[in-house]
Parts: structure tokens; sequence; C-alpha cells
């Protein structure tokens, strides 16, 4: 049996597969235009060196970098970041520092 796409998303949209590094095998059907528009902010505000970024701060750097025609007023960024942030790490791009606590994350490519 095919899954099909999530309601709400019509095919002119254009949707992303992201995946969830916590969830191995897991993917789900998302909005492509707000994707790529968090995976450019977060790619500009994830260094590449130590220490990084915590979770925190990631959000609020994202904010100030996302197009209000996609959230209006910051709505729903912090998920999308989330989101985004756990298929960059499935993927590779996004790394955990494992360093203690709070977590913090680097770029790795």
């Amino acid at each position: 049996m095919q899954r099909s796409k999530p309601r709400g998303l019509r095919e002119a949209e254009g949707v992303v597969i992201v995946e969830n590094i916590n969830v191995p095998g897991r993917r789900t059907h998302v909005n492509a235009a707000r994707y790529g528009a968090v995976r450019r902010a977060l790619l500009e505000v994830v260094p590449r060196r130590r220490p990084g970024v915590t979770q925190v701060e990631m959000f609020a750097a994202v904010r100030e970098h996302l197009p209000e025609d996609l959230f209006p007023g910051g709505a729903k960024a912090n998920w999308w970041a989330k989101t985004v942030q756990l298929d960059l790490e499935a993927k590779g791009v996004l790394r955990r520092s494992s360093d203690g606590r709070p977590l913090r994350w680097i770029r790795v490519s």
C-alpha cells in the first residue's frame, strides 16, 4: 500500500521528504518552500566550528532570516527549525556536539 501525501499539500506547492535522526527510517512530506527557507537560514547561522550553537540560539537566529510571507510574525518558525535541523542531522550536514549540556550543533559540510 502506497502512503499518500499529507492533506493540505497540493501538487503545485511542492514537497520535500524529510528524515528524523531520532527515528531512523521515518520519512515525512513537508512544504518545499518553507523547508528551503529554513534550511538556508540554518546553514547561515550554524557555525562550522565549536562550540556551535544551542537550540535556543539557533531558533532565535533562524527567525531573523525567515521571509515574512512564509512565516508571518515568525509563526511556526521553531517547529520548522527543529524539523529541518533533525533532517540535516540525519543527512550528515549538521552534528550534535557531545561536549555535555546544553546540546550544541555545528555544520559538518
